[in-house]
């Protein structure tokens, strides 16, 4: 496959192309055009042109964009799973769920866009008030610069594009440098479908190009999925715009006394292995009573073993590759950083080409990497503590709040957790990595800002506007 930019409505090919490679094998995928500085202009300059088009779009063409969108990945769902699997590493299973999740992503672009967007405010809180009637109305604020991550290819995508074109805005997307075909492919079969010219550009660009649509103010909003380095790094150069910043995680799962561990261990494996753990609320951190810690630990190493890790064609693995050598090097790093400071690697620690056999450490201190940072890689610490109060305290000690899991039977600390604990989603007897795709998704603290789901990122794509009509009799 060979994936082309789009811009302005039209293919556009590159003076220069770049192989994709499969990180599981390290065969040739395919090759995707490289944007240049000249094409970021271009496909800016067509969000511009195309942005008050885009704006004026009636809402019924709107949901028949949406449509089509979800009718493409209907009919084209495998083909962009199989693509997902090869280019990024995706377990073929969790490449489908993809898909389907997708589909849903792009049908609440529907209730967005057939949900009014503004309400009517009383002007007569004063005498001046009197004789005049307020309503506000969400309109976009401007062209949208948007950034995916390579974890979730297709999906990720979709909770740029779908807002954008619920409401009606016209977008720049980056997909992600290690992974960008799947991104291309879907554009393409958007455009064939007949989208509006300009209102949806797509590149393959390097990060020090794309920084351009950073820094242009006729971007109006940002919206970037990825590490919490790069993203605050982008807020710096954002300017006046609106950012939207949905970044890493470190995320806890604390195990009270009382929980049956057999019921939720399989739960805890897809929380930590799943994609290889490089998922930004995979179960990195699991910290469990001391009257539960020796079962517990027996028990998910016994399920650990059984994980199917290996080649993402396998209709049963679970653990795949990670995405590239360096991020292999980086997280076996940090293993080794933590066993020479006396953490026990209770199993796993090896690998074979870039897939890392799931990894378990116990003895753990907060100063190590694998519990301050985050590993995004299949690596689970497992703790104990005394006090459930104490356990909380644990979680919120690092600088991450995306999510957090808490399996308890008392009613009463499942509450107090949430109230406690520093992180924009709570999971209560599940583990951290739950999420649907219409939920206030995103994170406090270094975690990032503004929220993902379809309705709460359109909030953050448009600004109220607001009318007072006077009726001059009564003056």
């Amino acid at each position: 496959m060979r994936g082309a930019m789009w811009i302005g409505g039209a293919a556009q090919h590159g003076d220069r192309t770049e192989q994709i490679t499969n990180p599981f094998d390290g065969s040739v995928v395919g090759e995707a055009s490289v944007g240049e500085s000249s094409h970021v202009e271009a496909a800016m300059a067509a969000a511009v042109s195309s942005f008050r088009r885009a704006a004026e779009t009636p809402v019924y063409e709107r949901i028949e964009i949406l449509e089509k969108a979800v009718q493409i990945l209907r009919e084209h769902g495998e083909e962009l799973a199989q693509l997902m699997r090869l280019e990024g590493g995706k377990p073929i299973q969790l490449a489908r769920g993809e898909v389907s999740r997708a589909m849903i992503t792009f049908s609440l672009g529907i209730d967005v866009a057939r949900r009014e967007q503004g309400a009517v405010e009383t002007t007569e809180l004063s005498p001046s008030g009197v004789g005049r009637f307020c309503l506000h109305h969400r309109v976009p604020r401007g062209p949208v610069a948007a950034i995916a991550p390579f974890n979730f290819p297709l999906n990720l995508v979709a909770h740029k594009l779908s807002p954008s074109i619920a409401v009606g805005t016209s977008v720049v997307l980056k997909p992600a440098a290690q992974c960008p075909l799947t991104a291309l492919r879907f554009c393409e079969l958007l455009h064939e479908r007949g989208i509006p010219e300009g209102w949806i550009n797509v590149l393959h660009m390097r990060p020090e190009v794309a920084q351009a649509m950073v820094e242009d103010q006729r971007m109006r909003v940002l919206s970037f999925t990825g590490s919490a380095k790069v993203g605050w790094a982008l807020k710096a150069l954002a300017g006046e715009k609106q950012v939207c910043l949905e970044l890493g995680g470190n995320a806890p799962l604390i195990v009270d006394e009382g929980t049956s561990v057999s019921n939720m261990m399989d739960r805890m494996m897809v929380g930590a292995w799943a994609h290889a753990g490089q998922v930004c609320i995979k179960t990195q951190r699991v910290l469990v009573h001391h009257r539960l810690f020796e079962e517990f630990l027996e028990v998910f190493k016994s399920a650990t073993a059984a994980v199917k890790a290996g080649d993402p064609a396998h209709e049963d693995t679970l653990v795949g590759p990670m995405i590239d050598e360096a991020s292999r090097d980086r997280v076996l790093q940090w293993v080794d950083e933590a066993k020479g400071d006396g953490a026990t690697v209770q199993c796993g620690g090896d690998f074979d080409g870039n897939v890392i056999s799931p990894t378990i450490l116990t003895g753990v201190k907060n100063s190590m990497k694998v519990v301050r940072e985050e590993v995004f890689g299949p690596v689970t610490t497992v703790e104990s503590f005394h006090d459930f109060e104490d356990a909380l305290e644990v979680a919120n000690s690092g600088p991450y709040g995306l999510h957090a899991g808490v399996f308890t039977p008392h009613i009463d600390r499942a509450m107090h957790a949430f109230r406690r604990l520093q992180f924009g989603g709570v999971m209560i007897n599940d583990v951290p990595t739950f999420r649907t795709d219409n939920v206030p998704y995103g994170g406090s603290r270094s975690s990032g800002m503004g929220r993902e789901g379809v309705r709460f990122a359109a909030e953050d794509f448009t600004e109220p506007k607001m009318l007072i009509l006077r009726n001059l009799s009564s003056s």
